[in-house]
């Protein structure tokens, strides 16, 4: 009989890549889990930073308290700046996220003066209004998706198996966090979700819309902020389709409601 495929791990970014946080329960919203990457940081012309050119935001990390986030380089913690979940500023008309524009808002100007001062250049914090709505690309989308600030889908499941399937191929094996999911599940075989399309957690309903193509985001260290080589060379080795080296499934929920570390994962 097959092992029982549950949840392991649920991980939320509040501020795009930003380190993430571990819960052990979620709460599962059109647009991702709740408070999962409501907030970006933009440079001057209004566009996305990223780990991808700016790996040291990594060390930026975020606790959730009752009623605000509050985020610190992990070399001084003491150092911490508060970001209340309701602040809201002035809307500005555009921010980018690859290609596509949308309105947003500035949540204030000391808290940008804190991020510019720990990144070292002239940044804004923004967060994403409820009043926005930035579509799931139509391929994908199931009923109309919307979505956060993220690269372009609610959610990306990972098997714990496939990871130590990479693993296995490494000299020195990498932590999930480099892959940034949102979801791991355990049991099953390596890639198993490779083949899945519609998924239940708890009583939640979701659908596996495409596999997550990777890029050098996933060679940067979590713990340092350093880039390296690796695991994206192994990887691109074996999980290579075409120009797109993959790892991971990205997902839409469709339905809403809260999932929990311990949740048996079924195959529909």
């Amino acid at each position: 009989m097959p092992d029982s495929l549950i949840i392991q791990d649920l991980y939320i970014y509040p501020i795009k890549s930003l380190a993430g946080i571990r819960l052990t329960e979620a709460k599962v919203e059109e647009r991702g889990f709740e408070l999962d990457r409501r907030w970006m940081l933009i440079d001057e012309s209004g566009r996305f930073l990223s780990q991808r050119t700016f790996p040291i935001m990594a060390l930026l990390r975020a606790e959730i308290g009752e009623d605000s986030l509050s985020v610190y380089h992990s070399s001084n913690p003491r150092e911490s700046i508060h970001i209340p979940f309701t602040e809201e500023g002035e809307e500005i008309s555009s921010v980018t996220v690859w290609d596509d524009d949308m309105p947003a808002r500035l949540v204030n100007s000391q808290i940008d003066e804190w991020f510019s001062k720990v990144l070292g250049m002239n940044v804004r914090l923004v967060k994403m209004p409820l009043s926005t709505e930035r579509k799931v690309d139509p391929k994908y989308a199931v009923n109309g998706e919307s979505v956060s600030f993220a690269d372009g889908m609610p959610y990306l499941l990972i098997g714990q198996k496939s990871l130590e399937d990479l693993n296995k191929k490494l000299e020195e094996p990498v932590p999930m966090n480099r892959f940034r999911p949102n979801i791991v599940f355990s049991g099953g075989e390596a890639f198993i979700e490779d083949s899945w399309r519609r998924i239940q957690i708890g009583e939640l309903d979701l659908q596996v819309v495409k596999p997550c193509a990777r890029c050098v985001m996933i060679t940067v260290d979590q713990n340092t902020g350093i880039k390296a080589a690796e695991p994206l060379k192994t990887l691109a080795s074996y999980r290579r389709e075409g120009k797109k080296v993959l790892f991971g499934q990205n997902v839409v929920a469709l339905s809403s409601g809260v999932i929990k570390v311990g949740d048996e994962l079924k195959v529909n």
